[in-house]
């Protein structure tokens, strides 16, 4: 296919996409500089600072305490002013905080940053915001762009945060912090600017159907998302369902290890003699094949097992 045929198949996919590739990519920069990334940071900071491993990993600890309580928060504020402000409000204070960071000198500071600016940055443009973009420019693919929307932050881990290590051993954490605050400026705002709030901000339904399809037999308009028959379910009535309580109980086991085997896996693979670099190296790769692949196909679980025991060792 020439550049030309390129060109049209892209111009004529529906706007949508676009919107998703944006904000995954958004999250792929914040997946490999933060979630994944800091725990490149963790050793170093903790030897610069002179703290203990308990009192590093209590900031965590209260990053994810805090990101549930300013969830609702956040929420508010998506409603009323849409996904656009807070993103770009996310990546100017993820930009600021980690230039910031490299600059903390205790542990009231490095507290007073990472909760304060860092941690509250990513929950609401990283974490909420893109959400929210799939659940509304998507109806009948919105499986399908979240699982695009989620995949990102693990390809993150993968392609950034060995490169962020390699950077924190060769220049220290500092220097791997003020390259991570430039990188969220540099790359994530201008993300940010092409981001669209919904498909009838510019004259679309879900799914790239026309609007002027919306319209029932007295010509009267109708909500377009109500061609699609959704059940309207209000929050009072999800949480009074068992289902709902049992998916909020399995998320939450869920992320409790996950978190606290990516936060403590670079320490633990440094304390079994591999430098920082080698141990970033399969941390998303060894989590997310186990987490997703494992258990259906024997020869990644081969692999696996090959890898843990090279790295356990």
């Amino acid at each position: 296919m020439n550049s030309h045929g390129v060109r049209k198949k892209v111009s004529n996919r529906y706007y949508g996409w676009r919107i998703i590739g944006l904000v995954s990519a958004l999250r792929v920069l914040g997946g490999g500089l933060h979630q994944y990334g800091f725990t490149v940071f963790f050793l170093p900071v903790a030897q610069d600072l002179g703290l203990t491993r308990a009192a590093t990993s209590l900031a965590f600890s209260l990053a994810r305490a805090e990101g549930s309580l300013v969830a609702p928060i956040v929420g508010y504020f998506i409603d009323r002013f849409g996904p656009k402000p807070i993103m770009l409000t996310a990546a100017l204070m993820a930009g600021i905080g980690y230039i910031l960071f490299s600059w903390v000198n205790s542990y009231t500071t490095f507290l007073v940053v990472y909760l304060g600016v860092i941690s509250i940055a990513f929950t609401a443009g990283f974490v909420h915001a893109p959400t929210v973009i799939a659940n509304s420019w998507f109806i009948r693919l919105r499986a399908r762009a979240m699982t695009v929307v989620s995949a990102a932050v693990p390809v993150g881990g993968a392609v950034i945060t060995p490169v962020l290590a390699m950077v924190v051993t060769a220049f220290g954490w500092r220097w791997g912090a003020f390259l991570a605050g430039t990188l969220f400026l540099v790359v994530g705002l201008p993300l940010c600017v092409g981001v669209r709030r919904s498909p009838e901000s510019i004259g679309m339904a879900p799914d790239g159907k026309p609007l002027q399809s919306t319209q029932n037999a007295s010509g009267l308009s109708k909500n377009p998302r109500d061609l699609y028959e959704e059940p309207d379910t209000t929050a009072r009535q999800a949480m009074g369902t068992a289902i709902f309580w049992l998916l909020i109980l399995s998320m939450t086991a869920r992320s409790a290890a996950f978190t606290t085997v990516t936060t403590h896996l670079i320490p633990m693979m440094v304390w079994k003699g591999l430098s920082e670099t080698e141990a970033s190296a399969p941390l998303v790769v060894i989590i997310r094949i186990f987490d997703i692949h494992a258990s259906k196909i024997s020869s990644i679980k081969a692999l696996y097992r090959t890898i843990s025991k090279k790295l356990l060792s």
